[in-house]
């Protein structure tokens, strides 16, 4: 019957509801918006220093409680319609296109919701690390290179190389993206920590399980006006670019690469024809690491960023097992994917949407 379709599309619809629900819960956005109501009533509201910005938080806050009372009161409202006209077929063709709608306005609703955080919009860096045990976590890298690509093409992100070191026989010792888009960094942040795989390696004659591991490190792109770098500070060393295959190979030093001697964070660039352009896209990527690192300083979550941590089984946040069976688990959300070959060509929707939610829940983020 037409009425069983409609009704099956509105449970489809419920985990996103029950998202959605979720995340409106426990970002307490009710009281917030409450609480800033009633301020923005007082009579000598007029007079608050923060009356702008106090305006600008509330009216942003109840564009998203307008927009939550609307799904959710409609996903109630169709369900009753729906039961109610259940004999009446014009009624129930006119529900379906509601049904629809509703399911489009959910998933562009979640989303938004999730990725509210200032910084989401950014663009980002990202940068990739083979960790201990050579070709093996090379190819490993390299592997992650591909999902991020593969993932970039299937939600249309525009994505640069800007450097890229070969492995000695295979894969990559490293590699850096910069992505752009709209929320880039919003849903690539999921992916900064250590990814580990499980497999039986193909570099190994006696066919023995091996485990490697590689470094994601994900940053926003910052104004340069939020961090101040003396030039003193720097050490810049130019170099011959280079890239698999022999794709970007040049006969000149265009290379660029730039040591912040206070911190010794390290940053390169190839991927540009001209010194001069690798030389600003190693700035920009210098001014994110060392907003990241001030970031992380500032929260005391972390002693250092991720590329001064130990790769291994302490550090990691997502586990791939291709061998002796097949499993993608997310250690911080306990999220799992029983198709690690989905996922590794580029299918982390589901993943990133899960750690959106937990991030969210989470009191320390």
């Amino acid at each position: 019957m037409f009425m069983d379709e409609l009704l099956e599309q509105l449970k489809n619809i419920e985990p996103d509801i029950q998202t959605i629900i979720s995340f409106y819960t426990n970002t307490q956005l009710e009281k917030k918006f409450q609480d800033l109501e009633k301020t923005s009533l007082e009579e000598e509201f007029w007079k608050n220093p923060k009356q702008a910005e106090i305006s600008k938080e509330l009216q942003a806050i109840k564009t998203l409680r307008d927009q939550y009372l609307h799904i959710t009161t409609t996903h109630k409202d169709l369900k009753e319609l729906i039961n109610l006209f259940a004999e009446n077929e014009d009624e129930l063709q006119k529900l379906s296109s509601e049904v629809s709608g509703l399911r489009k306005l959910v998933i562009a609703f979640k989303i938004q919701l999730l990725l509210n955080d200032p910084a989401d919009a950014s663009n980002c860096f990202v940068h990739i690390h083979a960790g201990a045990g050579g070709t093996e976590s090379q190819d490993w890298a390299n592997m992650l290179l591909r999902m991020y690509y593969r993932f970039c093409e299937r939600n249309n992100f525009p994505v640069d190389t800007i450097d890229y070191q070969p492995g000695e026989e295979a894969g990559i010792k490293s590699a850096t993206l910069f992505v752009r888009g709209k929320n880039p960094y919003g849903y690539f942040k999921s992916e900064h920590g250590v990814h580990r795989l499980v497999r039986i390696s193909p570099f190994d004659s006696n066919k023995r399980r091996h485990t490697s591991f590689t470094s994601i490190m994900v940053t926003p792109e910052v104004p340069d006006l939020e961090i101040t770098i003396d030039p003193k500070d720097l050490r810049i060393d130019t170099y011959r670019a280079s890239g698999a295959g022999g794709q970007h190979v040049n006969k000149t030093d265009s290379a660029v690469r730039i040591t912040h001697l206070p911190t010794n964070i390290v940053v390169q660039c190839q991927n540009e024809r001209s010194q001069q352009q690798n030389r600003a896209f190693a700035m920009k990527m210098l001014y994110a690491k060392l907003a990241q690192k001030m970031k992380d300083e500032q929260d005391a979550k972390l002693s250092a960023s991720i590329e001064k941590r130990k790769i291994e089984w302490g550090s990691q946040i997502r586990s791939y097992v291709l061998h002796p069976y097949k499993m993608v688990k997310d250690h911080r959300t306990d999220f799992e994917s029983p198709q690690p070959d989905k996922v590794l060509d580029g299918e982390l929707i589901d993943f990133i949407e899960t750690f959106l939610v937990w991030h969210h829940s989470t009191p320390a983020s």
